[in-house]
């Protein structure tokens, strides 16, 4: 028993560590979305060279200063256009650079609409709930494995574990919910200069649900561990009852102190339903048959002789 108890405790715990490393690897990161957008190409700068710049546009003469010579381009159509990558997360959104070299990054707040700017603080609050209540529950887990409390009080901190643990999972879900949100209202009323022509969802969103989801498999195993233990602790009460009514009921019957010795180690040890007191000398309707119906017709002597 004190195996599987054990087993539980170090899976709740492994769970709820790297329901929190999973969140932070989220949180850090700007891969929470990713897409194209559709930008016409800037005019290329500085003197020609010889590979042709596809990501600018580049006039057929370099001088132009002179107004006698007619500057003109090669690209028509979609070959003025370019498409730059960007990624997003909930503090950063990255583009690809003019260069197509490296990213360039702005403030995700920045691009939110203005009006619903109250979203985006939330969800970062509600994030910052997440991670806050992940670590007490997971520090909460591990003092409890410490042998210098008592059991109460670690069945205390087994209940705050899992209380904390599971309120840590819906203020993830409000975060993540919050973002989805938040990022649906840029693609459709933000800022021109930012609207992508295709986007989805990244490694980073995925992570930060795996985390969500991790959380909630320790908080309902932290759970389950208490509550199992609170039954067994309920379980054992009972019993003990059950015992002393059959020993106050023998104590009425006279019989000696030695029968006591003996009801107890005529039970096995992994019955789990005791047997019930006896009425009148007659066997229990449940349980071990036991001998005192048949010793109850004896004669005195003969048990005491026994004894």
């Amino acid at each position: 028993m004190r195996l599987e108890r054990g087993r539980r405790a170090s899976l709740a715990i492994t769970l709820n560590f790297v329901a929190l490393a999973f969140a932070l690897s989220a949180v850090t990161t700007s891969y929470w979305c990713e897409g194209t957008r559709k930008v016409a190409k800037p005019f290329c700068s500085g003197p020609p060279v010889k590979m042709k710049q596809w990501y600018c546009i580049r006039f057929n003469s370099s001088n132009l200063n002179d107004s006698r010579q007619v500057q003109y381009i090669f690209e028509t159509g979609e070959e003025k256009f370019i498409l730059r990558k960007f990624h997003t997360g909930i503090f950063l959104s990255c583009e690809q650079a003019v260069d197509m070299n490296g990213f360039d990054c702005r403030s995700f707040a920045e691009i939110a609409p203005e009006r619903q700017r109250g979203v985006l603080w939330l969800c970062v609050v509600a994030e910052s709930l997440y991670l806050s209540l992940l670590f007490i529950g997971g520090v909460m887990m591990i003092l409890e494995q410490c042998r210098c409390f008592s059991i109460m009080n670690k069945l205390k901190l087994s209940a705050f574990a899992a209380m904390c643990t599971a309120l840590s999972g819906l203020c993830g879900m409000l975060a993540h919910m919050m973002f989805t949100t938040i990022f649906h209202l840029a693609v459709s009323i933000g800022p021109e200069d930012w609207r992508p022509k295709t986007w989805d969802y990244s490694w980073s969103y995925a992570l930060a649900w795996c985390s969500f989801g991790t959380c909630m498999g320790s908080a309902v195993t932290t759970l389950n561990r208490y509550t199992k233990t609170i039954i067994e602790f309920k379980y054992k009460r009972h019993s003990i009852q059950k015992n002393l009514m059959i020993k106050q009921k023998m104590m009425e019957l006279g019989l000696p102190e030695q029968m006591w010795d003996m009801y107890v180690t005529a039970v096995p040890a992994d019955v789990e339903t005791l047997p019930e007191p006896l009425e009148n000398g007659h066997k229990p309707s449940t349980g071990t048959p036991y001998v005192f119906e048949e010793m109850a017709h004896q004669p005195e002597q003969q048990v005491e002789a026994y004894c």
